[in-house]
């Protein structure tokens, strides 16, 4: 039985990537998809502050909440390090956030993005004790973190913070022996402290639902999307309470119902194809960008580092593909090319993928800019 009765399934609604109309998130696309979610028995949702440009949460409030009543939904929410810079500041940031989605408490509130640097500042600002006196006062059930650092960093957060409830960690097949990602290793700390699992990225960003021809003929057989093995091969791990999908339309929607009403662990002739496929992807130096867009956020130079990633990702797996022209359409005028990176470094500092993003952009603007 899970530790969180009141979760019904396995699977859920991410919300850093809604559907969008004019740069806004599309209310009428993002009601229906609420609503099938909620059909299909399903009821777990993840926002973040920062999310979308501080539009999830909102708009969670107009399709989500407006429209349900409350024991209908479980509503993760986070505390995003850029939004406060000392202890006094975390509980009106917190307010405002109850504020914007339109609830009275949170069910699951995580510390965002953990990693050496900023565990460094939430103790500092006691971050982790003010989260537990909110729970205490019944304006938080469950008090998690998230988290993108090595196993070991990992392991003292944990040690330190027994009282951690869930962890949720970016795990997915080619991540899984990533030596900056370190999807087993984070797994194995998560065992060993028994912790409840949050899977987020299980597609990575989508990247393992567009393959490479070669890589989509080795799942072909089995039937079923490329997103349906990554997102079945994270939940077919032990101690997973949760995984997390980004739907941006209402397709993937059903898609991802369409295998996760009945869940079924991927077979072991599926886990040798997922491993074929990994082989595949792996031997082509792509780019393992996510584009979760944290980069970009704080780029002096307005460069848009993930439409660039994805343009050399789609140049080495496309022979057709006009990349330069391509290129050359997504960048220029108010957004920077990659040759205008002033390798200040924010991008690098941020990034969950642990890029070397300075020597990539190098590397875009002499394969495109020549």
């Amino acid at each position: 039985m899970s530790k969180f009765p009141e979760v019904n399934k396995n699977f859920g609604f991410g919300c850093m990537r809604l559907p969008m109309k004019n740069d806004e998130v599309d209310h009428e696309q993002f009601c229906l998809m609420v609503d099938k979610f909620l059909e299909a028995g399903f009821n777990y949702f993840d926002t973040a502050h920062g999310y979308l440009s501080q539009k999830s949460e909102p708009a969670l409030r107009e399709a989500l909440v407006k429209r349900y009543d409350r024991s209908r939904y479980i509503l993760t929410n986070k505390l995003s390090s850029p939004y406060f810079k000392t202890n006094e500041e975390i509980r009106p940031l917190f307010e405002s956030q109850l504020e914007a989605c339109g609830v009275d408490y949170f069910d699951f509130y995580l510390m965002h993005s953990q990693n050496a640097n900023s565990f460094k500042k939430f103790k500092e600002c006691r971050a982790y004790e003010t989260a537990f006196e909110l729970k205490a006062e019944g304006k938080v059930r469950h008090v998690g973190l998230s988290f993108h650092d090595t196993a070991d960093v990992l392991d003292n957060i944990l040690t330190e913070y027994p009282e951690i409830e869930v962890v949720q960690i970016q795990f997915n097949y080619i991540d899984y022996e990533d030596k900056g990602v370190q999807s087993r290793l984070c797994y194995e700390v998560c065992r060993k402290h028994n912790k409840p699992i949050i899977v987020m990225e299980p597609v990575k960003g989508g990247s393992l639902a567009g393959l490479p021809e070669e890589a989509e003929k080795v799942l072909s057989e089995f039937g079923g999307s490329n997103a349906s093995f990554a997102i079945r091969y994270a939940a077919s791990f032990e101690g997973m309470f949760m995984v997390l999908s980004g739907m941006s339309n209402i397709e993937q929607l059903e898609d991802n119902l369409s295998f996760m009403t009945d869940f079924k662990p991927l077979s072991d002739a599926e886990f040798k194809a997922v491993d074929k496929v990994k082989e595949i992807i792996q031997s082509m130096d792509i780019v393992q960008c996510t584009a979760c867009s944290y980069c970009t956020d704080g780029c002096p130079q307005n460069i848009p580092i993930p439409t660039i990633f994805k343009i050399v990702n789609n140049s080495r797996r496309y022979t057709t593909y006009g990349a330069k022209w391509w290129y050359g359409f997504q960048t220029g005028g108010t957004r920077g090319k990659a040759s205008d990176c002033i390798e200040c470094g924010q991008c690098e500092a941020i990034c969950p993928q642990k890029l070397p993003i300075i020597e990539l952009l190098k590397n875009a603007a002499e394969e495109f800019e020549g």
